[in-house]
């Protein structure tokens, strides 16, 4: 492993060789191969279905995962798959899932899909990437994956076979006995072939593929940013950008004997690409605990325990999760615990500050995204942690703070310390391909080589990356991406709404939190909470539906008439901070909330009381992810 703790040594990394001496291997396969062949008996990955720090779990060695991940291949192969044919899966976090998503990218196009979205965005998901097979989970007490599988198939004709898992074999008795007894029972109402998984992996080789792999680097994955509306945007991979992201896991976070506990879910590339292609280079041994991760039951209750049963020495967390786990007393021994690596959302400086004294661990902040292949940057690991960054650029990956038109020609480049858009060059970035849908990638390159990620951020005089606002409007809810068009649109149906601006509200807990300010058309009678009830019925994603609603007589608008959502982003942050302010007996309120070049929006305070100190006002906004300051 390389050490970085500056941006001279992310340099001398590049200078030692170039990028494409990095690696040898082609495909994802290849890396498999060579990983087995390294450390054969070594554990790869480990699943439990329960929580408990004694609950059964099952390992595989890195001899075992490969065997089946060669079936897994082969039987997709032997189901009509080609290299350009999709393969989705809508599915839980096991072990099985691992198999899945490399298989699927060995034989063909693998497209993973949240499997927390409604059934017509699934339908819709299945349909945009033109899906031929879908795996998914054979039904189950208590979770709903198969039933929403089935309603969604019903509109996704293009679905020729489903591969059904069954999480029986990882129970125990006496629920072993009982469960297929009470599994629900689902009328299918497609046409689709039903298999089971592991019955038709036997069926297949194991010690080789049946097929020659293309060694052109293809696009092997397709993973949607979101699937929030009808129109899904979704981000296609070539081997060679998670090869990349995993090359960047041993070169800089993960050995060998590392084992890496990741309760994040397999549909997201924070999780399939920085967390187990690090782990596939490496040969270090992943954990994966519950099929719902950190939203398993139990899983907050037993981390720290957790921890010590498989000595864990890393772990990947989100800050919602970090935020839960300080709820929770540190129980457990976890002195094996030596890196903590933290992205999907900006990170509060007392959460970050809390974390290191609970835990002696410092959380590893960084950046990444669907579209880049993921990463980008992080906080390093020997270096200074500048918290509120989201640290130095990875090695061979080159950022420019630009301000572009929108056809993506560059008006100028950014100065030190200027706010810009942030886009970024990579191996994983697929200039003029990032979306399968051509109209989509139109204006998204600067000067047609550098992604235009839609942040806006500044890079300071040593090589740090700060976040600073989007210049697009998503909303990040505990790192899920909600487009707030949906919303607007939502409530544009309702015959008193005239206009209606979606942001997203500060939050201690999620980063953010959808809500939503209404305008009436005149003379109209609608309530907040007649609004709210049909917005709850409308807005088809239930992690979008609006936590709060406000009637405004009129919204703040640009002078073409858009709503002008700064303005209202202002109102957000003084009604969230002077409420906590006030929940917590501190003599302070929030007077204006103002734009400074560095730091984006920040809230200004005025004391009420003199004897308030800035170590209590911290105590209580340190929480959230914008920033304040006495005015």
């Amino acid at each position: 492993m390389s050490e970085v703790g500056v941006l001279a040594d992310v340099e001398r990394i590049e200078q030692e060789k170039p990028i494409d001496q990095c690696w040898s291997e082609k495909t994802v396969y290849q890396r498999l191969c060579n990983t087995r062949d390294a450390h054969p008996n070594r554990p790869a990955v480990s699943f439990q279905l329960k929580s408990g720090p004694k609950d059964k779990a099952i390992t595989l060695s890195w001899a075992d995962l490969t065997r089946k991940i060669t079936q897994g291949a082969n039987l997709l192969r032997s189901l009509g798959i080609g290299e350009n044919d999709v393969v989705a899966y809508l599915l839980p976090t096991t072990h099985e899932t691992l198999i899945t998503l490399m298989s699927g990218m060995t034989a063909g196009i693998v497209a993973p899909i949240n499997p927390t979205l409604e059934a017509s965005q699934v339908a819709a998901l299945l349909n945009e990437c033109g899906a031929k097979v879908l795996v998914t989970l054979k039904a189950f007490p208590k979770v709903e994956i198969a039933q929403l599988a089935a309603e969604a198939l019903k509109t996704a004709p293009g679905v020729k076979t489903v591969i059904e898992i069954d999480l029986l074999p990882h129970l125990t008795p006496p629920l072993s006995w009982i469960v297929p007894f009470i599994r629900p029972k689902i009328a299918a109402e497609h046409k689709a072939t039903m298999l089971d998984f592991n019955k038709a992996l036997a069926g297949h080789a194991a010690d080789k593929l049946d097929f020659v792999e293309n060694l052109d680097d293809r696009y092997c994955a397709h993973f949607h940013t979101g699937g929030t509306t009808g129109m899904p945007k979704i981000a296609q991979h070539r081997h060679s950008g998670i090869l990349y992201n995993g090359w960047l896991g041993a070169e800089l976070l993960y050995t060998e004997t590392d084992v890496v506990l990741c309760p994040l879910p397999l549909f997201h590339v924070f999780a399939a690409y920085p967390i187990w292609a690090g782990v596939l280079f490496s040969g270090a041994h992943m954990v994966l605990p519950t099929p719902a991760g950190y939203r398993g039951d139990g899983v907050f209750d037993n981390f720290w325990k957790l921890i010590e049963r498989w000595g864990a020495t890393f772990m990947v967390t989100v800050p919602t999760a970090a935020a839960a786990l300080m709820q929770r007393p540190v129980d457990a021994d976890i002195s094996t615990l030596d890196s903590a690596f933290c992205g999907s959302a900006p990170l509060p400086m007392e959460l970050f500050k809390r974390f290191q004294n609970e835990t002696g661990v410092a959380l590893l902040e960084g950046y990444g995204m669907t579209e880049a292949t993921c990463l980008v940057s992080i906080n390093p690991k020997q270096g200074d942690k500048r918290v509120g960054s989201v640290g130095l650029r990875f090695p061979h990956t080159d950022i420019k703070i630009l301000h572009c038109a929108d056809d993506g020609s560059i008006n100028n480049e950014c100065d030190i310390d200027e706010v810009g858009e942030i886009c970024i060059n990579n191996p994983g970035v697929n200039v003029g391909e990032t979306y399968t849908e051509a109209a989509k990638n139109i204006g998204l390159f600067a000067n047609g080589t550098h992604l235009r990620t839609g942040d806006l951020g500044r890079i300071d005089a040593d090589g740090y990356l700060w976040i600073t606002g989007r210049a697009k409007d998503l909303i990040i809810r505990g790192g899920h991406n909600i487009d707030p068009a949906i919303i607007e649109e939502a409530l544009a149906g309702h015959p008193d709404v005239a206009f209606a601006g979606a942001i997203g509200q500060p939050d201690a807990h999620s980063g953010e939190l959808p809500i939503c300010y209404v305008e009436l058309v005149a003379g109209a009678t609608a309530t907040q909470d007649d609004l709210m009830a049909y917005a709850k019925e409308h807005v088809l994603e239930r992690a979008a539906v609006p936590k709060y609603l406000e009637i405004m007589d009129e919204l703040p608008k640009t002078a073409v008439g858009k709503i002008f959502k700064p303005d209202l982003r202002r109102m957000a942050i003084t009604r969230v901070y002077n409420a906590a302010l006030q929940s917590a007996g501190i003599g302070a309120e929030v007077v204006s909330v103002a734009e400074d070049k560095k730091l984006g929006l920040v809230a200004k305070l005025s004391k009420s009381d003199d004897s308030v100190t800035d170590d209590a006002v911290t105590k209580t906004l340190g929480m959230f992810a914008r920033p304040w300051a006495w005015d």
